[in-house]
Parts: structure tokens; C-alpha cells; sequence
């Protein structure tokens, strides 16, 4: 019997290429775009679960509790695009093997989550320190996000310039 995935995000895309590439490794793998999708398929108590952290407007971290509380058993991991030691530690308290930030490829993912199955104990958070820079441009990312793109409403929001902030925005592809 294969092993079965449940993979959580509201990117459809990235759930659906993930969810290939997963039944191309022999697993049987389910997508689910919200928290509400994603509980009918708790009940099935997957091997494991792969769960971004923002859902639409819900956090990742209620699923994983929620799957938890109904498949203990479950395998999980939080993949996120915005990373934070904090939200990390929550994570692994609320019981996630671990915390992977985007992009991760499918061999990553599968790796942390056999790895936890074999070893059976908790993964601990492999601290990288995190650049000023990288800190920057990701808050910089979610206050965009918040203002649906608009320069001009972040930049103020963010106390900067709009000038400074559309430098910025140059440097590096937006992420959507």
C-alpha cells in the first residue's frame, strides 16, 4: 500500500506540480486550497501532510493543529515564504517535523518527512542566520501583499519613499 500525502496550500499551482511529483515517487497524494477542504481528508489519517503556512486568510498552523487533533500519526511539515524563528517554534510545538521555507523542492520535503518517520523523534530548526536583507525584502513583501500591490500605499505604510521603495522593488521579482 503506498503511503499517502495531503498537501495544504491555496496556490493551486504549487499544490497540483507537488502533488505530481509526489505520485511520481509511488506516494498516493491529495491537495486541499483551505483549512475547511482540507479536514475531510484528515479522517483518511494520511502518512503525512505538507501545509503552507498562510491559507488564504487563515493560518497554517490552525490545520496542523486541527490535524493533529484528528490524525496524530500524521507526519507533518510547515512550508512558508516568509520565514520566522518564532513561527518555527510554534510549529514544532504544535507538532510539525519541521519548517521548510519556499521554494522547496519535492526531494527536500521528502527527506525531512522520512527522515522524521525513521527517526521517530523531533526534528530540531536548523538555525541559519537570516540576513538584514532578506528580513528586509520579505517584510517588504507582505506589506505589498497587504496593500494588493500598491506602491504608493506601501511605501507610506513602510515610511519610505515611494521612490526608494520602487529601487528596491527593481532589484529583486516581486512574489505574488
Amino acid at each position: 500500500m503506498n503511503k499517502t500525502i495531503l498537501i495544504i496550500d491555496d496556490d493551486d499551482i504549487f499544490a497540483q506540480t507537488l502533488k505530481r511529483s509526489f505520485i511520481r515517487r509511488g506516494y498516493e497524494a491529495w491537495t486541499a486550497n483551505n483549512i475547511s477542504e482540507a479536514a475531510e481528508f484528515f479522517k483518511q489519517k494520511p502518512d503525512f501532510a505538507v501545509i503552507d503556512l498562510k491559507i488564504d486568510d487563515e493560518s497554517g498552523l490552525n490545520a496542523l493543529s486541527l490535524l493533529i487533533q484528528r490524525s496524530p500519526d500524521t507526519k507533518a511539515l510547515i512550508l512558508t515564504g516568509y520565514s520566522s524563528i518564532s513561527t518555527a517554534v510554534k510549529a514544532i510545538k504544535l507538532g510539525a517535523q519541521n519548517y521548510l521555507c519556499k521554494p522547496a523542492n519535492t526531494d527536500e520535503i521528502l527527506k525531512v518527512l522520512t527522515d522524521a518517520e525513521t527517526t521517530q523523534e523531533s526534528v530540531t530548526i536548523e538555525e541559519k542566520p537570516i540576513s538584514v536583507d532578506r528580513l528586509e525584502w520579505e517584510h517588504i513583501q507582505r506589506v505589498l501583499n497587504e496593500h494588493e500591490g500598491n506602491i504608493s500605499a506601501t511605501a507610506r505604510a513602510l515610511n519610505m519613499h515611494r521612490r526608494t521603495l520602487q529601487r528596491k522593488l527593481q532589484k529583486r521579482p516581486v512574489n505574488r
